[in-house]
């Protein structure tokens, strides 16, 4: 049970990592602040991270991870470029940022209570996960 809940943990963080990453890239083009583009940068920076983290565990129990959900992905990228092509300010790519950091600790907070039995390593990576994206939407706040 341990092995499973560890896995599944650690797949459903790398696919939130990749989802955050992928997101920060889109949004990236359309940054006009500096301070805003470092933020992002960081962030994706953290993700990195992160995302060796869990990879490296993930192949210690020879499994491959996991994509996001094709679905969810496709929704964020149309959501996305619909909204920067109405308004691409620095604001609405904050709102977007916003949101999706949201659904990520919404997501994070369910699959830590979903798979209890994981390691305190793959819980320990889920937790610093949804600070991270907790974080971005703290920062992001000024830009709102």
């Amino acid at each position: 049970m341990v092995e499973d809940d560890t896995v599944k943990l650690l797949r459903e963080c790398n696919a939130g990592i990749k989802m955050g990453t992928s997101s920060i890239d889109e949004v990236m083009p359309a940054v006009k602040s500096e301070k805003l583009r470092t933020l992002l940068n960081a962030c994706k920076d953290r993700h990195a991270t992160l995302g060796n983290e869990t990879r490296e565990l993930l192949n210690a129990y020879h499994d491959e991870g996991k994509e996001p959900n094709m679905m969810a992905k496709s929704m964020s990228w149309l959501k996305t470029n619909m909204k920067l092509a109405v308004d691409a300010s620095d604001a609405a790519i904050a709102d977007l940022m916003t949101d999706g950091c949201n659904m990520g600790v919404k997501s994070l907070n369910r699959y830590l209570n979903q798979y209890g039995a994981a390691s305190e390593k793959a819980k320990d990576i889920a937790k610093r996960l949804i600070d991270l994206e907790h974080q971005l939407t703290i920062d992001m706040r000024c830009y709102l």
